[in-house]
């Protein structure tokens, strides 16, 4: 099992890490990102999800499932070029909640699971 940080606040004072290489998959916790659009954020939060990715070896191609987290369900359909995008030719299995998150000032959450490459 390998553990990997992205060295954010939240981790130690919560108890979690940015993903676990465990099992033949990547598990990446819900992830948010930085900005003041859904957008801006969205971008935001792949970009660390790649990181973490990057680090365990794998792509946004191994990615199997993903769940997107939302406050409001309306602002999900600008968000979709990015993911239509990020996921090109390999789109995984999805799931799109409409919850609160930890902070009202995040528009979106993205968690996903990938294949690690061995």
């Amino acid at each position: 099992m390998k553990r990997i940080s992205s060295g954010g606040e939240f981790e130690p004072q919560v108890g979690y890490c940015r993903a676990v290489v465990a099992g033949g998959f990547v598990h990446v916790a819900g992830t948010v990102g930085q900005g003041e659009t859904v957008v801006e954020q969205c971008r935001s939060a792949l970009a660390i999800i790649g990181s973490a990715l990057e680090e365990a070896g794998a792509s946004f191609a191994d990615v199997v499932r993903v769940t997107y987290m939302l406050p409001d369900r309306a602002e999900f359909e600008p968000c979709w070029p990015i993911l239509a995008e990020t996921f090109a030719g390999n789109p995984p299995a999805a799931t799109m909640i409409e919850c609160g998150l930890i902070d009202p000032r995040y528009r979106i959450e993205i968690e996903v699971t990938a294949l690690a490459r061995e």
